[in-house]
């Protein structure tokens, strides 16, 4: 169902990155009421920079880790919706590309955001007497066209697409939506130097460069049209200004 950002409470982690950073700026033109972005580093120059856009909207920045303990994340979201009462929009865009740091490419990319995730359901689940909500996480399209190269960050990104597919059938327990935004090639600063597993190809940047990309504000306009669009389910493809809900699998019902 279609959704107007008007009023809407916002939480957006890693909203300060590449392109997080121009997807806030897009957010702020819709009239959020509150956009909370939680990230590892505070720029206070752009937090002002923010704000600026579209004074109607109280931009916050409180410092966050995904890599904390899933109890520390609670007490975070306790002090968000104490202050704000309803918070309306999860984005977990939190993201690293280096093959080199196993351990920490999955802790970024995946287990915090599973965590983070699991934290925000203490206040939104419907069988808590929650109100419900929704999800945006920020895969890639390595999430389900890998880049071989880098099948850590790959395997990261898929397990991003299935978790979220996942939320998207528990909706009707849980009362929380759920979808993916998946970037194409995007000329941020992750993709112009990176290390490939095992060095397998030491040109792996040069050459992931070489093949069509697309602006970070490119991406920002159809990242805010699909939160927009708002499909439980869906598996955005965001390329070179264009958005596209794809079909990744055909669906097996487990039966269960």
């Amino acid at each position: 169902m279609p959704l107007s950002l008007t009023n809407k409470n916002v939480i957006f982690v890693a909203g300060l990155g590449g392109i997080g950073l121009d997807t806030s700026k897009e957010l702020l033109k819709r009239d959020l009421k509150n956009l909370v972005i939680l990230d590892r580093i505070n720029n206070p120059a752009v937090i002002t920079e923010l704000q600026k856009i579209n004074p109607k909207v109280t931009v916050t920045f409180i410092p966050y880790d995904v890599t904390v303990p899933i109890a520390e994340t609670k007490k975070l979201l306790k002090t968000i919706f104490d202050k704000l009462k309803t918070v309306d929009i999860l984005i977990n865009g939190a993201g690293i590309l280096d093959d080199h740091k196993i351990e920490a490419t999955i802790a970024v990319n995946y287990t915090g955001l599973v965590n983070t995730t699991t934290a925000i359901l203490d206040f939104w689940d419907i069988r808590k007497g929650g109100p419900g909500g929704i999800i945006c996480n920020i895969g890639s399209v390595t999430g389900f066209n890998a880049i071989y190269q880098v099948p850590v960050y790959s395997g990261t990104k898929a397990a991003v697409v299935n978790f979220t597919s996942s939320l998207a059938k528990l909706a009707p327990i849980t009362g929380v939506t759920a979808y993916t935004v998946n970037p194409g090639i995007t000329r941020t600063t992750l993709v112009h130097k990176f290390n490939s597993w095992l060095d397998v190809e030491p040109k792996v940047a040069e050459k992931l460069l070489e093949h069509p990309t697309q602006t970070t504000q490119e991406c920002a306009t159809s990242f805010v049209k699909a939160i927009e669009l708002n499909k439980n389910g869906g598996l955005w493809f965001l390329d070179k200004g264009t958005l596209e809900d794809i079909e990744w699998t055909k669906h097996w019902d487990s039966g269960i």
